[in-house]
């Protein structure tokens, strides 16, 4: 079909993309310096202060929430498909070293306990997001070991705490607002005084090196982080299924209830010390001074306990009620970070009681969907930790091709808003993909009315559009405005790749690239459900400068709902 999309290629990002990739089919391993000018030639949406002297705290919070906590140590950055792809480099067993992780961001690292950092990539879009993350990490260290490194000692916090004196004057020295600094404290805590003197003894010379850019190695290893999930849960190869990609907390909490019923726990925890602000939110709750949901908060504060030994100590019992319910955890021990859950809806009719599901659910139990239904349902569904960008792709391929009949694809993730505030709920019909070039058309199965009633304080907004970006540094303010002014509002890295799939599920070829793609008539239920949780036209704020506090579950869960009361909807009436 004829495009009517612009063309939205932006030659400050193709020159970067360019540059790197080049650079990376190197066997050596490449200096993060030289790609440091075209990072910040390309004007990113995530780091307008690249050039500027004084730090850009929002792209270094950004960054340092998406790497781990070693990086103050890393000097080299090593990025390979499978624990076998290393091991071949000479790198040894990889996942022998210590396994560390990053606040925001879901990636399988290892460290050597010196100076190199494993990561385990699932798709070029791992390289897309961690070479710029790496880049503005630098850039921003050095910044700030420039202005560090000058300061008398007395300016510098202790490294044991933080004297609120020297706060205000260290923030004035660096050129930067006391909030930032506030923000930089959420994410060190104790450790704040000791990291800023980690970087004013040193500065970052980042090396990175790619072992394997082959298209065979991704897809061998999405088969092997198959092969475990059908390994554990063999009938998924004969069954029909419902396929979500979500999270691993929102349809679990919904189906077996486990948090609400531990709700005494979570009281006693509450009244702990460090809690009041918490405690005071459940007391309006429950005296409606506040309109939130209960169920939304109290899963909240049981991801929280679920970190204190109290908590930890739950783990056994409650795995073991969700088995009983027929539901399974299926985590990705050696693969790339994506965990797999299979609930068998059969089971789970005939095993749960009212007390076993999510009060918002109950209306189904109530009117014979699930209880009384005149059949029994063979059906699974399949949920998975939501990939990053194109592994989304290569994820559903694989599963479309070892699964019996699907019966839906829904998917349901975060994306950034150019028209909405965080905390709403977008519904697309069109998929602007950057990946392909392709424009997919699509009947999506959801509408507002579908999310709208259990959302307390955001908007839905359906009919929307959506782009598929190839990274989240990977935009600028030209790149956003070509959409903008045709009418794209919703900006997110998944959801062309799975519709490159879909596309694939019911044609006999291969995607098509850089064209119109109908997709209407696939042989089953399509959704697509994100939630607002950035809004990048915000210049120089992005998910950096803070996070969602409990109320952010609120999209998270209407949308978790909508979906299962769409499943409940289709098996059982």
């Amino acid at each position: 079909m004829e495009r009517t999309v612009p063309t939205t290629e932006s030659e400050e990002i193709d020159l970067y993309l360019r540059t790197y990739y080049s650079l990376l089919r190197s066997t050596a391993e490449v200096r993060i310096r030289t790609l440091e000018e075209v990072h910040a030639g390309m004007n990113s949406l995530l780091h307008p202060g690249a050039r500027r002297p004084n730090p850009d705290m929002s792209a270094l919070i950004y960054s340092l929430l998406r790497l781990p906590d070693c990086m103050a140590q890393v000097k080299l950055v090593v990025m390979g498909q499978s624990p076998d792809v290393f091991a071949r480099a000479g790198f040894g067993d990889v996942t022998a070293w210590q396994e560390v992780f990053a606040p925001a961001r879901r990636r399988r690292c290892y460290f050597d306990g010196r100076s190199t950092l494993a990561c385990l990539i699932a798709s070029r879009s791992d390289i897309d997001d961690l070479i710029p993350l790496l880049t503005a990490f630098q850039i921003e260290w050095n910044k700030l070991h420039q202005l560090l490194s000058r300061l008398p000692a007395d300016i510098l916090p202790p490294e044991t705490g933080n004297e609120e004196p020297e706060y205000a004057r260290l923030a004035e020295r660096l050129e930067v607002p006391v909030e930032d600094l506030d923000r930089l404290y959420a994410i060190w805590d104790w450790r704040f005084g000791a990291s800023l003197r980690q970087i004013a003894e040193a500065s970052r010379d980042l090396r990175v090196q790619l072992l394997s850019g082959s298209l065979s190695e991704y897809r061998r290893a999405t088969h092997s982080w198959w092969n475990h999930i059908e390994q554990a849960v063999p009938d998924l190869a004969k069954r029909p299924v419902y396929f979500v990609s979500s999270n691993i907390h929102s349809l679990l909490n919904l189906l077996s209830s486990y948090p609400l019923q531990k709700k005494s726990d979570l009281l006693r925890f509450l009244e702990q010390p460090g809690n009041r602000g918490l405690l005071n939110e459940w007391r309006d709750i429950q005296a409606g001074r506040a309109i939130s949901s209960p169920e939304n908060f109290l899963y909240y504060v049981y991801r929280k306990y679920q970190q204190t030994p109290e908590g930890r100590r739950l783990a056994q019992a409650q795995q073991a009620h969700e088995r009983r319910l027929g539901l399974t955890r299926i985590p990705s021990p050696r693969a790339f970070d994506v965990e797999a859950q299979v609930f068998d809806l059969g089971q789970l009719a005939a095993n749960s009681e009212a007390a076993e599901i999510d009060p918002r659910l109950r209306e189904a139990l109530a009117t014979g969907v699930l209880q009384n239904s005149r059949k029994r349902s063979d059906a699974l569904i399949l949920n998975i930790d939501y990939p990053l960008g194109l592994a989304a792709y290569n994820i559903l391929t694989e599963v479309a091709g070892h699964v019996g009949a699907v019966l839906g694809v829904y998917i349901m993730g975060k994306s950034a808003s150019l028209n909405a505030v965080v905390g709403d709920v977008l519904i697309s019909g069109v998929v602007h993909d950057e990946h392909s070039q392709n424009t997919y058309l699509f009947p999506n199965c959801f509408t507002a009315a579908d999310v709208a009633p259990y959302l307390v304080y955001g908007t839905v907004l359906d009919n929307q559009k959506t782009v598929t970006v190839k990274g989240t540094f990977l935009q600028n303010a030209d790149f956003m405005d070509v959409f903008y002014r045709e009418g794209y509002t919703d900006i997110e890295m998944e959801a062309g790749p799975y519709l490159s799939a879909v596309y694939e599920m019911f044609r006999p070829q291969r995607h098509p690239v850089n064209e119109i793609v109908n997709l209407y008539g696939v042989p089953f239920d399509l959704g697509l459900l994100h939630y607002a949780s950035d809004t990048p036209l915000n210049k120089g704020k992005n998910l950096g400068a803070g996070s969602l506090s409990y109320h952010g579950m609120d999209s998270t869960y209407a949308a978790a709902l909508a979906i299962l009361q769409r499943i409940f909807h289709n098996e059982f009436l």
